[in-house]
């Protein structure tokens, strides 16, 4: 990770960690690094989510595009997979999504797509931050050659064309619940799941610039599990802000992790012969009952460090065809190069349809160890990690669950938070030795208040 760039861009609250000036010199950088600089006019196209400080993230970076000769086309609110679809079938130089994905409505992020619509390389972000520190000049476009600004919206009405193409069966008398966190997914995914024949039911689907993931979506996916049961629903969908993830409830209101999804839909690859490599892809978050549910069905699996671009980064490279993360960024590359969670609900309602099982009993099999993760907020991440008592604090829970159970613990990739997490047998147990580790991180100075 670089100084401003995480491993989901430069994230970080509104005009505070992350300013309008950053917009605009990220937007000088990539309309010249894309454009003047090999003597031609960069074409880039921008997304954006339903938090307030992204329109003025937009023509921030507008302004900058365009000052340095690039045209921007804008796609307005849309999903950051749309971005990623548009970005590589319309030959683009580049994507921009806005969206601090779900994080609360006050943060925001600026995320960097490369012209195939993946995660831009890191030797380029490097380039750009060098950029906002002022280590490179970049020339003015001049006369003629100042960039324009483009409506196109078209571009996401192809995007939402694309989905629906992507069903193989009508889904007359499915009925679905989503969740659209009051975010980019509340103008496309009733679109289509209408589109395709679904008994639609929708929740926070009005944004007002400030409601995006509060107490709703995935993150809050309780109120969910109650729409499903109170109105009798085959399933349920919750998106988060930038709709790149999806968690599911099942008709009995059970909540469906990433972990289900990743093993439900690999037995369906499976079974049809569709499973490249017969593999999974996971990170190292993903629970004890996904392994061993997929060890009984004769399913490999490899583990990655947490963050999609790592599970795309493997898939690529091995050529697997499935996988994610247990907070429901799933990565179908046939499909897709970023999490999809509309792309997602879509599958999972195929292999219900296909199966004709509901998804409790497609879920079964996947039973979780108990685990405990919780966030700690610290003043330096690699400095608590590194501390010489909490890494023994670390050792001593590791040493005391042996082989029936495991604990991690990470830094995030996006926040200055430290991640600790631990299962066991009983959730009790994981209450405890988590609790004990962040008491030896608060003890040791390293809490920000």
């Amino acid at each position: 990770m670089g100084k401003y760039f995480g491993t989901d861009g430069f994230r970080g609250e509104a005009n505070k960690t992350l300013n309008y000036e950053h917009g605009i010199k990220i937007g000088r950088f990539l309309g010249w690094y894309y454009g003047a600089r090999l003597e031609k006019k960069a074409k880039i196209v921008i997304g954006k989510d339903t938090r307030r400080s992204s329109y003025m993230f937009e023509y921030a970076l507008c302004t900058g595009l365009m000052a340095s000769g690039a045209d921007a086309y804008i796609m307005h609110v849309t999903t950051t997979p749309s971005v990623a679809y548009i970005t590589r079938v319309d030959d683009f130089d580049c994507g921009i999504m806005i969206s601090a994905s779900h994080n609360p409505f006050y943060d925001n992020g600026i995320k960097l797509l490369n012209g195939d619509g993946e995660k831009m390389e890191e030797e380029t972000l490097l380039e750009v931050e060098k950029y906002i520190d002022g280590e490179i000049e970049i020339p003015m476009a001049e006369r003629e050659n100042i960039g324009r600004t483009v409506d196109y919206v078209a571009g996401r009405n192809r995007y939402i064309g694309y989905l629906i193409s992507m069903s193989k069966y009508s889904m007359k008398n499915l009925k679905v619940g989503l969740d659209c966190a009051n975010g980019a997914s509340w103008a496309i995914a009733k679109s289509v799941f209408d589109a395709l024949g679904a008994k639609t039911y929708v929740i926070n689907a009005e944004p007002d610039g400030t409601n995006i993931n509060a107490d709703c979506g995935s993150t809050h996916i309780e109120h969910l599990q109650e729409f499903v049961v109170e109105n009798g629903l085959d399933v349920g969908f919750a998106y988060d802000g930038d709709a790149d993830r999806c968690l599911c409830v099942d008709e009995k209101g059970n909540v469906i992790t990433g972990d289900h999804i990743l093993y439900i839909y690999g037995l369906y690859m499976k079974e049809r012969g569709k499973l490249l490599n017969n593999k999974v892809v996971t990170t190292v978050m993903s629970n004890f009952g996904l392994y061993k549910a997929l060890d009984k069905v004769g399913i490999e699996y490899e583990k990655t460090k947490v963050g999609d671009k790592y599970v795309y980064e493997n898939m690529v490279q091995n050529g697997h065809r499935i996988g994610g993360e247990q907070s429901g960024h799933i990565i179908f590359t046939k499909y897709a190069t970023t999490g999809d969670g509309i792309l997602t609900s879509l599958k999972m309602a195929e292999v219900i349809l296909a199966k004709e099982k509901p998804l409790s009993e497609l879920a079964a099999p996947v039973v979780f160890y108990p685990q405990v993760l919780k966030n700690v907020r610290v003043h330096s991440k690699p400095e608590a990690l590194n501390d010489e008592h909490v890494q023994l604090a670390v050792k001593n829970v590791a040493d005391a669950l042996g082989d029936r159970g495991r604990i991690l613990v990470r830094e995030s990739g996006t926040e200055p938070v430290i991640r600790v997490m631990v299962e066991a047998d009983t959730e009790e147990i994981c209450e405890k030795y988590v609790d004990y580790v962040i008491q030896v991180i608060k003890a040791k100075g390293h809490v920000a208040e």
